[in-house]
């Protein structure tokens, strides 16, 4: 299948950090692989209802919803290019994230089949020099990859808190030259990979 990333930006500040160190990395992406750019701050979402015990899901025909979940049905690669906010991820990415739920028991979508084995990625600045503060929002794209039975490529770290700052982060943008480069692995619940290790 041909390659297609659709790249979400989800800080509510246009062109900061986050999304300087995500275009930075899909510099690197071959110049005949499709891009998609979405700013989920432009494109808002409304407030996810949980119909999950209902049955009037019906697919989205028109507005950002539609927008939004056409790209993800096209794309082979969904990187998520989400500041840290709070210690995880932002507002607009949670809520893209949670109306997955809906799609996934829309009548005739395939949401969950579709994106199986599709690869997501993720992307984000933060303002700590310990990366460790970044574990709740890499273990909440983690497990969202794992529960799709998609592949999880990681995320994609840098450091600013000021606009440009991540520019000076020439760690970051080293490791953003090969982010894309790699084949990733089918995500894992980190249970998952618990119970592999104590059987070796």
């Amino acid at each position: 299948m041909t390659r297609r990333f659709l790249f979400l930006t989800g800080s509510t500040r246009p062109e900061g950090n986050t999304e300087l160190l995500a275009r930075r990395a899909a510099d690197q992406v071959p110049a005949d692989v499709q891009q998609r750019w979405i700013d989920l701050a432009r494109h808002p979402l409304p407030e996810f209802e949980d119909l999950r015990h209902d049955t009037d899901h019906t697919r989205p025909t028109e507005g950002n919803a539609s927008l939004l979940l056409d790209a993800t049905l096209a794309a082979t690669d969904i990187v998520i290019a989400s500041p840290l906010y709070w210690y995880t991820l932002s507002t607009p990415v949670k809520r893209y994230l949670d109306h997955w739920s809906g799609w996934l028991r829309t009548p005739g979508l395939d949401f969950g089949a579709t994106l199986a084995g599709r690869t997501l990625w993720g992307v984000t600045a933060l303002a700590h020099e310990e990366r460790e503060v970044a574990d709740p929002l890499i273990g909440a794209l983690n497990n969202s990859a794992a529960y799709m039975g998609m592949r999880f490529g990681g995320v994609l770290l840098g450091n600013g808190s000021r606009p440009g700052d991540v520019l000076r982060d020439t760690d970051a943008l080293t490791r953003a030259k090969t982010f894309f480069a790699r084949e990733a692995p089918f995500a894992r619940f980190p249970y998952e990979a618990a119970g592999a290790t104590a059987t070796r």
